[in-house]
């Protein structure tokens, strides 16, 4: 008896070391998968330079999101009820339905500029969390964000950037209406029993059921699509479209929105490393700015020093 007694105390201490470590494992995770999806994004920039035919930013959009709909559609077999219809329809515009303005923003202006306008989203998902969740931004999270922007504009900003007011507007407006697609996104959740591909599939349906006649009306199909233009809308769909959003949403929903949205640093971040491979180079500023970047996007992650976590 004595012998028990003694030990029992030890058992909950222990029990919530394990917990601990296997939430802090589970986080880790859930972050790393997330962050897939804006690191897939990262690469829209040189497939649409490079690879998809000019001019076209409605059908490209329109490929990226309809196919991959659809077959979520397929796989899960349900749609959505009750509230969720007009939900459904909300989140697939603002998420899906302002793609092409990412496609004009990759045409228009430079890969790194396009991509600097992305990297404005957590400041606007701060500023909507405010008045939408009433979730005040940590001055931890807020500041990361902040420096965050910095290094992103150092490393892809410089005397030589090319800026044109159609694509600066389009940019900021696909980072606008993204921001507002993670916020809702995070308010209303899912419905019971619903998982992300099947939240993935609702969305891309939507958008690209909306863009179907805005590109079929405007620019029409492309003359000419190569073997080049056919393997980029396959990754746009695939990677960058139905596996991307699952792992977004599922993100969204098991991360705080002031930990998740940071994570949309990496698609510059990642256009950046693409442009290193294709042989560009970066100078001593821009070599800093992108550690900066890296420095804040992980740091977002993590709890102020000095908060204590029970």
């Amino acid at each position: 008896m004595h012998s028990s007694t003694e030990r029992s105390p030890d058992r909950p201490r222990t029990s919530t070391r394990t917990l601990s470590r296997t939430s802090s494992t589970q986080q880790v995770a859930t972050v790393a998968l997330t962050a897939l999806a804006p690191a897939s994004w990262g690469t829209t920039y040189v497939v649409t330079t490079e690879l998809l035919p000019p001019g076209h930013p409605l059908f490209a959009g329109l490929m990226r999101a309809l196919p991959a709909g659809l077959l979520a559609l397929a796989l899960t077999r349900v749609l959505p009820r009750g509230d969720w219809r007009w939900k459904a329809a909300v989140l697939g515009v603002l998420n899906i339905g302002g793609m092409p303005l990412l496609f004009v923003a990759a045409e228009r202006l430079p890969g790194g500029v396009a991509a600097t306008l992305g990297a404005v989203q957590p400041l606007l998902v701060a500023g909507l969390a405010v008045a939408v969740l009433h979730d005040r931004p940590t001055a931890w999270r807020l500041t990361w964000g902040v420096i965050g922007v910095i290094g992103v504009g150092l490393v892809v900003l410089g005397p030589g950037a090319r800026l044109d007011a159609v694509g600066v507007l389009a940019g900021l407006g696909h980072t606008a209406t993204m921001a507002g697609g993670v916020v809702l996104t995070k308010r209303w959740g899912r419905p019971a029993g619903v998982g992300p591909l099947t939240l993935a599939g609702w969305q891309l349906t939507v958008g690209g059921l909306l863009l179907l006649p805005l590109a079929l009306a405007v620019e029409g199909v492309p003359q000419r699509i190569d073997a080049g233009a056919v393997g980029g809308y396959l990754w746009l769909g695939s990677m960058g479209g139905l596996i991307a959003y699952t792992l977004w949403f599922r993100g969204i929903g098991k991360l705080p929105v002031g930990a998740s949205a940071p994570l949309v640093l990496l698609s510059p971040l990642v256009a950046t490393v693409i442009g290193i491979a294709l042989g560009e180079s970066l100078s001593l500023p821009q070599t800093f700015g992108f550690v900066l970047a890296l420095t804040a996007l992980l740091a977002a992650q993590l709890n102020p020093p000095n908060r204590r976590i029970r």
